[in-house]
């Protein structure tokens, strides 16, 4: 966990980058937040781009730093585990739709205060009223990393759900599953209540929702989509195949001078046990590691360890 990967090590740099220059841009009379945060799209501030820059700026160095902190602190283990460029993809992805969340709520509730004061017979009398009430809208932005950071929560939550964290102030560990359950209802709770205290909760849920039908769809979808689809894993298992297999013929061709074939006993408990390590690879592709039983796993690291 405490090894930057370089997808999370780039993340974190230019998330910081882009925190200072937000102070030199100040002094410059440029508001970076502004123009790169994410605006409610039927106001003339908001730009298509900001779907993806909104992801680097944060509202405060206590914004940043626990964004930063979650991301390295899971970030680091997600990559390690899918790869950078599968890592990234979901990033960026989860980060996009927790956007498209913060929207559609903000319609919504834009739906509902127009509503309250005239009738909203089409989309062009919200357009009109949007409009009119631009300058008041500038105040609908949402910046931040959480929604993607968030994903990178779920993501850890179902690819390690027995996985023991110690979470202050909680006295005993706690399994990740039910660590990632408590945020959704605790973001739920938020987002439902009215307490208008500055914080895209349904972004958060957004990034989530994202996440896991993402993760959802790659796992029953393994080898979709242009290598988004399948892991660093899937090679190492790959690999793991093949110096089992050139490790079996070795064995062979030492014990009967070069010619395995002599002995049939011996080459059908060699094609017994070949055969036993493509099921458990075939398992693994279709379900995934965590769903090999305790035997599975050390037959398949004891074999794959012999010289």
């Amino acid at each position: 966990m405490f090894r930057l990967t370089p997808v999370v090590k780039n993340l974190l740099i230019i998330n910081t980058l882009m925190f200072l220059a937000t102070f030199v841009f100040e002094r410059m009379g440029i508001d970076l937040s502004n123009l790169l945060g994410l605006h409610f799209f039927m106001t003339p501030y908001f730009k298509i781009y900001q779907l993806i820059t909104y992801m680097f700026m944060h509202g405060g160095f206590t914004h940043l730093f626990f964004n930063m902190f979650a991301l390295w602190m899971f970030g680091t283990i997600i990559e390690s585990t899918w790869g950078p460029k599968k890592f990234l993809f979901y990033y960026i992805s989860c980060g996009v739709g927790a956007g498209l969340i913060q929207e559609l709520v903000q319609l919504v509730e834009f739906y509902n205060v127009v509503s309250s004061s005239v009738s909203v017979t089409s989309i062009g009398v919200l357009s009109a009223a949007a409009e009119q009430l631009g300058s008041a809208l500038i105040n609908w932005m949402t910046v931040g990393a959480s929604g993607a950071v968030y994903a990178i929560l779920l993501a850890f939550g179902m690819l390690y759900p027995e996985e023991r964290l110690f979470i202050f102030p909680l006295p005993i560990p706690i399994k990740a599953k039910w660590f990632v359950l408590i945020y959704i209802a605790i973001e739920l709770v938020s987002a439902l209540g009215s307490s208008g205290d500055g914080v895209a909760h349904f972004a958060h849920l957004g990034g989530m929702l994202f996440g896991f039908l993402m993760i959802r769809y790659w796992s029953k979808h393994p080898y979709s989509g242009n290598g988004y689809g399948t892991s660093k894993g899937g090679d190492f298992f790959e690999s793991m195949k093949k110096n089992w297999e050139k490790h079996t013929h070795k064995n062979a061709d030492s014990i009967y001078g070069g010619n395995g074939n002599k002995d049939w006993e011996y080459n059908a408990k060699q094609k017994e046990k070949q055969e036993e390590i493509d099921r458990i690879l075939d398992k693994i592709r279709k379900s995934g590691y965590d769903s090999l039983t305790e035997e599975e796993k050390k037959k398949l690291f004891d074999n794959s360890n012999k010289k």
